[in-house]
């Protein structure tokens, strides 16, 4: 996926000024206080232990800098959520069989969005990691949402 990324940006000329580093989200390989922002989208799903995940995160930033956090979450209108739980288990898996020949990476991404927190609870464990400010923005009904908090 590096790779990848890396292709397209020297495509699109933006490459510029970019260090293209492979590190452990949970022992990140930079010092303390470095960054202004933290982003990650869709992959801290994927970490196994989040609350650490969190706290690197929150090493790595200088004072005042942001955590942005964008992830699959819960649905929070009753009927789009039936709706997307029945698109989700019977045709992401189906689509990832036929389009990618991979089934069970594509059974594995419904299952580990069932099983991240909730918008509630993932704040809560920002909150704990040290992180003020901590917020959250709904996108598609609760598809996906958006988390931010500040380093104090």
């Amino acid at each position: 996926m590096l790779r990848v990324g890396k292709q397209k940006a020297d495509g699109l000329g933006v490459s510029a000024g970019l260090s293209w580093v492979v590190g452990d989200a949970e022992e990140l390989p930079f010092d303390d206080d470095q960054f202004d922002i933290y982003t990650i989208a869709f992959g801290i799903r994927n970490v196994t232990h989040i609350d650490q995940a969190l706290q690197e995160a929150l090493r790595v930033l200088k004072p005042g800098g942001r955590f942005m956090c964008l992830e699959f979450s819960k649905v929070t209108n009753p009927v789009l959520a039936r709706l997307y739980d029945a698109y989700s288990f019977q045709m992401i898996p189906v689509l990832g069989e036929v389009i990618a020949g991979d089934w069970k990476s594509y059974q594995y991404l419904v299952e580990s969005i069932r099983k991240f927190p909730d918008q509630e609870e993932f704040k809560g464990m920002i909150e704990d990691a040290g992180f003020y400010s901590v917020k959250y923005y709904n996108l598609t009904g609760g598809v996906v949402a958006l988390h931010s908090g500040f380093k104090l």
